[in-house]
């Protein structure tokens, strides 16, 4: 007998509400906070796989240099935690500046623009070209900041391994991250101030007709993937220019250190887009599922667009973070010739 989910009267004890994972609380929050702001959300999947899986899957890499695996686990926690917070602090002015177009479009896009970003969707927050654009932004901020991400990581990794890997009875204060986030927090006020500024630079730059020719184009690619992939290479190539520079990291542990992190992006990257081909249809028919399931929620239009984002991000998350640490471990140790030698 198919009883209806509607159904107010069951025998059993069965909440009447309850239809599965698709309309669960916290995946719904989770989606929404993907699409509200996605980087902030890989950089928060990327923390908590960055200070447990990752090191643990280091550090059980066997036939391995010790030093060279707590260099490694060092730099895991190093970058979980500069990327966190570094996005934390970035990302808020730009979510609050797109949330503020999102309620306003008129105040901040011309007539035209709205209608030509808009097209068939029944307003502009459902369209998926206007969810290409405002993504572009969020997403891209990833790649802007990548950089300055690379070289905080690479000057934490000394301090880092002295805290986690101390060689002496020193006893270091390890507040100073969560002093610093408080800090990051308490300027939330004046990144909203900031907020109306930044929504019109933002609308300028989706008025312009290049960025408009290219959500006409793109808005249903893989978009949200290629932006992180590029954002990793990006991240690696800047955190081997300055690991070859540092000071602080000794000369003989520079390579392992490199080959690391070289091998690890490329097999993150390359994983990536294959689990993604392979996941393509079950996702497919996740989305029909949750639509049907969800179909008379107001904001159905942006889990599905969060469901775009974190697709990739957990995809590239757990395959870097779970699978690839003793794989890229073990090779960037063969890799180096004087590693070797020591074992």
């Amino acid at each position: 007998m198919k009883i209806s989910p509607n159904t107010n009267n069951l025998n059993n004890n069965t909440p009447v509400n309850f239809k599965g994972i698709y309309n669960n609380k916290i995946l719904l929050k989770g989606l929404k906070f993907a699409a509200n702001n996605g980087t902030l959300f890989s950089a928060t999947t990327t923390l908590a796989l960055s200070v447990t899986a990752r090191p643990l899957a280091i550090m059980a890499t066997p036939k391995t240099d010790k030093e060279n695996k707590k260099l490694a686990a060092a730099k895991s926690f190093a970058s979980g935690i500069v990327n966190y917070l570094i996005v934390l602090g970035a990302s808020l002015p730009i979510v609050n500046a797109v949330k503020k177009i999102d309620k306003n479009p008129s105040q901040f896009l011309n007539p035209k623009t709205i209608k030509n970003l808009k097209g068939s969707a029944k307003n502009l927050a459902s369209s998926k070209k206007y969810s290409f654009a405002s993504q572009l932004f969020k997403l891209g901020l990833g790649l802007l900041i990548a950089i300055p991400k690379s070289y905080l990581t690479c000057a934490l990794i000394p301090p880092v391994m002295s805290v986690i890997f101390p060689k002496k009875k020193n006893k270091i204060q390890n507040h100073s991250d969560s002093k610093q986030q408080g800090k990051i927090i308490s300027f939330k006020g004046l990144y909203d101030r900031a907020a109306t500024g930044i929504a019109k630079r933002i609308g300028k730059i989706m008025d312009t007709k290049i960025l408009q020719k290219a959500a006409s184009k793109l808005y249903d690619t893989n978009f949200a993937q290629h932006i992180i992939s590029l954002t990793d290479v990006v991240l690696t190539m800047s955190f081997v220019e300055r690991t070859v520079k540092s000071k602080k990291i000794e000369e003989t542990r520079k390579k392992p250190l490199i080959y690391n992190s070289i091998i690890s992006t490329a097999l993150c990257l390359s994983g990536g887009y294959a689990v993604n081909d392979l996941t393509n249809i079950p996702t497919e028919k996740f989305i029909k599922k949750f639509k049907q399931v969800n179909k008379d929620l107001p904001e159905l239009e942006k889990y599905l667009e969060g469901i775009k984002v974190a697709k990739p991000v957990l995809i590239l998350a757990g395959i870097y973070y779970i699978f690839i640490p003793l794989i890229s471990t073990f090779l960037a140790d063969r890799t180096d010739n004087k590693s070797y030698n020591k074992l």
